[in-house]
């Protein structure tokens, strides 16, 4: 009896519901195409309330990007083409476009990831805990937004839930970029984090760890000469891993000393 008890345990265990049946079931194919199932149901609902989009063609919304991209002739003309541009489908979800902040005049451009909750709320790059600790660390070497810096992202839209920008979305963003460094015509740029660096350098694959404290070359199509660029570590990774805060003080120090001897 024990042992007819047993057998009916792990029958049941199994997913053994009816003693005779004509056809035998494999309940391991089942269940993974009942997983199939449920995955298409739920990209589909995703995509409807706009959290996974169905894009164009990558190399067409790039080509688009590049076409808008050559029309402006100076920053006001890029936001406001950027602010109509719905190429990239990250403007549906996303409550503001997040342009730019701080001086115009300034000769140091730092560029961003991507904009988060309180960026797209108040439509301002750095704006937030990180963007205070940003101001904080530039404020140590006699630098603020409002008269030696300017700053924008590498992607203009919020992407939903604060999720890091796709390759697509980075890709479609670039030609946007590049004009605005060119309309900008900076002598450094200093890249923010890790996915600033894939924006902006995609042909390289190092981190920011490595890169960091170097001082190198930029060009892209709009340019005729060569700009400074460097990179540092993104604020947020700061707020994570407070002793880097030492590192981020050396990396000053040298922006500070290559634009006074520049």
């Amino acid at each position: 009896m024990q042992d007819v008890k047993k057998t009916l345990k792990t029958y049941i265990q199994a997913g053994v519901t009816e003693l005779y049946q004509d056809n035998s079931r494999n309940l391991i194919s089942e269940k993974t195409a009942k997983k199939a199932i449920n995955k298409d149901n739920l990209d589909n609902a995703a995509k409807k309330s706009g959290l996974i989009s169905e894009l164009k063609p990558i190399n067409q919304a790039v080509k688009e990007a590049k076409i808008q991209a050559d029309k402006a002739k100076s920053l006001s003309e890029l936001k406001d083409i950027l602010s109509k541009f719905e190429g990239c489908e990250l403007y549906k979800t996303a409550k503001n476009l997040v342009f730019a902040d701080g001086d115009e005049n300034s000769d140091v451009i730092l560029i961003g990831e991507a904009p988060g909750a309180s960026e797209d709320e108040q439509s301002i790059p750095f704006c937030g805990i990180s963007g205070k600790l940003l101001d904080d660390i530039f404020r140590s070497v006699g630098k603020t937004r409002d008269n030696n810096l300017y700053i924008t992202n590498s992607v203009f839209w919020r992407p939903p839930g604060n999720r890091r920008p796709t390759d697509e979305e980075i890709a479609i963003c670039r030609p946007f970029v590049e004009r605005h460094i060119y309309l900008k015509k900076p002598k450094l740029i200093i890249l923010i984090g890790g996915t600033a660096l894939a924006s902006i350098l995609p042909n390289i694959n190092d981190t920011i760890s490595k890169i960091r404290g170097k001082i190198m070359q930029y060009k892209n199509p709009y340019l005729d000469t060569e700009i400074a660029i460097t990179a540092i570590f993104h604020p947020s990774y700061l707020l994570r891993q407070p002793l880097k805060k030492k590192i981020m003080w050396q990396d000053m120090v040298m922006i500070n000393n290559h634009l006074l001897n520049n």
